[in-house]
């Protein structure tokens, strides 16, 4: 196996999007992720990781990114015997790496052996399904309708985004600065929010990014939950993805918490398929080694 460190994103993306692309559903993170830094790259705290690893053949074995202080985010793979050069080269970029993404099988066996290499702790912190759609299948109406988000709903977007980071992702780093996050989220960098209105008031959100070359990722989706158990995220989910649908995307993708059985099946009453298991880790913290 041999691994290469790439200095772009414009060259790890020539390189690794064909692979990626052929399987675009359990892929959509690392797409999604290459197409948001190309969109935006002022919005990276820290410079990014992009490796690949190929086989004897010059194949490609597996491919990971990282953009810190967030998760290494994992590519599918097949051949495990990947896992070594990556558990190597990623921890000794960064001997803080926060912990890893991917796949079920590949997060497993990289947490495994990054805890054998680094004699560190390792704790699964969330397991996932990738969900596909290609057809909406309309929810039972209710009252209200879906807009864009706009300047006048800056303090409501910062309020509900972290909230859903504090209920849905309790452990992961937050943001240097929330009201940049915001401003982007406004200006539709790389991420267009959609909120649900009943009478004039919000009463949920959603956002559609992380663009593939034939879908986008939905998410974050947040109801307060004095208001949930209404409708609102079924009928709002389902009205931004046939918004991105009618926009010419093939496919939209979700992710949603196993532990969270009312999500999974509202999504799969709105057309949502599941694709593939996505695990998280968190890696103990310790001194540089």
């Amino acid at each position: 196996m041999q691994l290469t460190r790439y200095g772009s994103v414009d060259d790890f993306v020539a390189e690794a999007e064909r692979y990626q692309v052929a399987r675009e559903a359990e892929h959509n993170l690392l797409l999604g992720i290459c197409s948001a830094i190309r969109a935006d790259a002022e919005a990276l705290w820290e410079r990014p990781y992009f490796v690949i690893v190929t086989d004897d053949s010059g194949g490609i074995a597996a491919a990971a990114l990282r953009t810190p202080p967030w998760d290494l985010v994992l590519s599918q793979i097949d051949d495990l015997a990947a896992i070594e050069p990556l558990v190597e080269d990623s921890t000794l970029h960064d001997a803080h790496i926060r912990g890893v993404t991917g796949p079920k099988i590949a997060a497993d066996a990289f947490a495994r052996r990054w805890s054998q290499w680094t004699g560190r702790g390792v704790h699964l912190e969330l397991e996932e399904r990738i969900m596909r759609l290609s057809r909406v299948v309309p929810p039972t109406p209710i009252p209200g309708s879906w807009r864009l988000a706009e300047d006048r709903d800056r303090a409501l977007l910062g309020q509900w985004w972290s909230a859903f980071a504090d209920e849905a992702v309790p452990e992961a780093p937050r943001w240097a600065d929330l009201a940049a996050v915001v401003d982007r989220l406004i200006r539709r960098v790389d991420r267009t929010i959609y909120l649900w209105e009943v009478a004039g008031r919000v009463v949920s959100m959603a956002g559609a990014g992380g663009k593939t070359p034939n879908g986008i990722r939905i998410g974050p989706v947040y109801t307060p939950p004095e208001l949930r158990r209404r409708g609102y995220a079924s009928a709002l989910t389902a009205a931004v993805s046939q918004d991105q649908l009618d926009a010419g995307r093939r496919f939209c993708f979700l992710f949603t918490n196993l532990a969270n059985a009312t999500s999974n099946r509202i999504y799969q009453a709105i057309g949502y398929e599941p694709v593939a298991a996505v695990d998280q880790y968190a890696f103990e913290a310790g001194p540089p080694l």
